[in-house]
C-alpha cells in the first residue's frame, strides 16, 4: 500500500516545473500565502540574526534562500527532490519526510514551514512532535495552512456554495489501478487547537487570518479576490515550544 507520504512525493517530483512556471511572483521571495503576505513586512520569526532556522516543506526553498542573508543560519527540508531540484545550488537543503526530521534535538531557535508538509500528513501528532524535538525549549514555531473554512467550498475560484462536510478529514486521489496519488488532510479549527496544545507540544501566541490586499487580482487554484475579500483562505500559526 502506497504511503500519504510517498504518493505526495511522487505528485510533487512530477509537478515541480508546472507548479513553478504557474506561480513564479510567489515563489520569488518569502511570502506566507497566496494573499502575498510578505516576512518582511509581516515579521512573523521576529529577529532571527542570531537564530539558527529551519524551513519544513521548503520547495524550491524561496523562504530559506530570503533568510540566508538575515539569520545566523537557515536550512530547509522537503520531501520532493523534484522540488529541491529548482532550489538555489548554494542553500543547505536536505531531501527529507517531515515524519522524520534529520536534525539533532534542540537544533533550531526557528522552524517554520509556509504551505508546506503540514497539509499531506496524514499523522499530525507525529510531525509536530518532530518539530518540538529539533526546536529548543522556548523557540517559535510558525506555519501556514488552507483555512479550514475553505474546505467546505469546491476548488473552483469562482463558487461562493458550501458543497463539502467541514468534517471530512481527507482527499485522497487515485490511478486507475487504485494506487493513492495524492493525499491532502483536512483539520478543523479545534483539531488544530488540540494538536498543537491541547494534548500538543505548542503554546498558541498567535493566529493570523491574512485580509485579501487591496491591488491583488492573481487567482491561484481556490485562492480569488471574489473569495478572499468575503473570507479568509489562509491561516497561520506562530506558536512557542514549552520550556
Amino acid at each position: 500500500m502506497t504511503s500519504p507520504s510517498h504518493a505526495n512525493q511522487s505528485h510533487w517530483d512530477g509537478d515541480a516545473a508546472n507548479y513553478h512556471a504557474e506561480h513564479p511572483e510567489y515563489l520569488s521571495s518569502f511570502y506566507w500565502c497566496p494573499e502575498m503576505l510578505h516576512e518582511a513586512d509581516a515579521q512573523l520569526l521576529g529577529d532571527v540574526s542570531s537564530a539558527a532556522v529551519l524551513e519544513i516543506g521548503c520547495g524550491s526553498a524561496a523562504c530559506t534562500q530570503w533568510l540566508s542573508t538575515r539569520a545566523r543560519f537557515a536550512t530547509g527540508c522537503d520531501i520532493s527532490r523534484g522540488m529541491l531540484a529548482h532550489a538555489d545550488p548554494g542553500l543547505a537543503l536536505i531531501q527529507a519526510d517531515a515524519l522524520a526530521l534529520p536534525y539533532a534535538t534542540d537544533s533550531f531557535d526557528v522552524a517554520f514551514s509556509a504551505f508546506g508538509a503540514f497539509p499531506f500528513l496524514a499523522d499530525l501528532d507525529a510531525a509536530l512532535a518532530e518539530v518540538a524535538r529539533v526546536v529548543r525549549p522556548g523557540g517559535r514555531f510558525v506555519f501556514s495552512v488552507t483555512h479550514p473554512m475553505r474546505w467546505i467550498f469546491p476548488d473552483d475560484p469562482t463558487s461562493l456554495t458550501a458543497e463539502i462536510s467541514y468534517f471530512d478529514r481527507a482527499y485522497l486521489e487515485h490511478d486507475s489501478a487504485g494506487t493513492l496519488t495524492y493525499a491532502e488532510f483536512h483539520r478543523t479549527i479545534s483539531d488544530w487547537f488540540r494538536a498543537l496544545q491541547g494534548r500538543g507540544p505548542f503554546l498558541i501566541e498567535d493566529i493570523i487570518e491574512p485580509e485579501w490586499p487591496e491591488g491583488l487580482d492573481t487567482t491561484w487554484g481556490q485562492w480569488s479576490r471574489q473569495r478572499g475579500e468575503i473570507f479568509p483562505g489562509s491561516m497561520i500559526f506562530i506558536c512557542r515550544a514549552y520550556s
